[in-house]
């Protein structure tokens, strides 16, 4: 299994399917009549997005989404939500980050050199390799998401998925953060399954990259997930937005990053091929399948327990508590399924499943419920 590939698709279909709870920035749709644009063909269009390159910019994301995830007792909400946040780029590997939180704020600065992740509510610094956000594309809280979150690297991993397998249109023009883009338009082709109607790009007319990507489900024409700019200024930004001083009295902290040892790679090389991953199936039918060992749910499980504990004001020691049942918590999410696979839980949202086999096999996909038990049936 090429390791690479897997990792490409999962992002891709973490985007579309929405099935592993990761949270998709949103945006209004601009306002003002559609503006006349020259002619431009659907396929230099997808040629822009696959090649687009993020220039010098500053902007203002807002995040709304309605994934339709399922809530379980005692866990928060994973996806479904509003919130926005400020990004500033100086094309060349400088970012700017902040979140705002009520009354505090995350921000993360990469001088180029340094990087620096700094919450005001703790008043802790961390500090980072340079590149931390375009590598691993931090939520903020300093742990890694598994697919991006800006519009244009999103965007050209979703078109590239599923291009040879849709129809693809321009539909007219339209503003987004104030600014002319093309409507690219990629429709599931007629033999494809999948519970998705379209996928939409907005693309930038002068620059050419995408300003906004939205995800759309059957029987609406509100979108389920969209990524892009409200407010966006192209050119060279504020010099000072991209140095980073830690605030007086700010706990610093400097994780160590070590070279892995032997004994890690085995482990790491071992767990890899106990999951056995498998990309099963092609464009928006694709279905992406696992086994989960039964240790891990475990450990998932009792670090939500955990984390709600500390969020209550108390905490229980390992292995001190009751005992985490995870095939609880499992169902608490869908509904019982069960055939000549095995049985176990279907986790529905509006933009595609998750099959959950009692005996830790896994399969997720922007697909209906019978593609995914087709797709668990292949699982080693």
């Amino acid at each position: 299994m090429n390791r690479r590939r897997v990792t490409v698709v999962a992002a891709a279909v973490g985007v579309v399917a929405g099935a592993t709870g990761l949270g998709l920035l949103a945006m209004p749709a601009g306002a003002g009549p559609a503006p006349v644009l020259p002619d431009v063909s659907a396929e230099a269009l997808v040629e822009s997005v696959l090649n687009a390159k993020p220039a010098a910019f500053g902007g203002t994301v807002d995040v709304d989404n309605d994934l339709g995830i399922p809530a379980i007792a005692g866990v928060p909400q994973l996806s479904d939500g509003a919130s926005n946040l400020r990004i500033w780029t100086d094309g060349q590997g400088k970012v700017r980050v902040q979140l705002p939180g009520g009354d505090s704020e995350r921000t993360f600065v990469d001088d180029g050199q340094t990087a620096w992740l700094w919450d005001s509510a703790e008043q802790t610094v961390t500090k980072l390799p340079h590149g931390s956000f375009e590598q691993a594309h931090p939520d903020l809280s300093g742990e890694p998401k598994a697919a991006p979150t800006d519009p244009v690297t999103l965007s050209r991993q979703v078109v590239a998925a599923i291009q040879e397998f849709s129809d693809v249109t321009v539909d007219g023009t339209a503003r987004v953060a104030n600014r002319p883009v093309y409507e690219l338009v990629l429709t599931p082709k007629p033999t494809e399954k999948t519970v998705l109607r379209e996928v939409r790009v907005a693309v930038d007319s002068e620059l050419r990259v995408p300003l906004r990507v939205a995800v759309l489900t059957n029987g609406t024409d509100a979108p389920a997930a969209q990524v892009g700019f409200s407010e966006l200024a192209v050119g060279p930004q504020d010099a000072s937005l991209f140095a980073f001083t830690p605030p007086a009295g700010a706990k610093v902290t400097e994780p160590e990053v070590d070279a892995p040892s032997a004994e890690d790679k085995a482990a790491a090389e071992k767990a890899f091929t106990e999951a056995n991953p498998q990309v099963i199936g092609e464009g928006w039918d694709v279905v992406l399948a696992a086994r989960v060992p039964q240790d891990a749910l475990a450990g998932l499980a009792e670090a939500q327990q955990q984390g709600r504990g500390q969020r209550e004001g108390r905490f229980q020691d390992r292995g001190q508590g009751e005992d985490v049942d995870v095939q609880g918590l499992i169902k608490q999410l869908g509904k019982q399924v069960s055939g000549s696979w095995g049985s176990g839980t279907l986790v529905t949202t509006r933009v595609g499943g998750v099959l959950i086999t009692d005996d830790g096999r896994v399969a997720a996909g922007a697909v209906p419920e019978q593609v995914l038990v087709d797709a668990i049936g292949q699982v080693k």
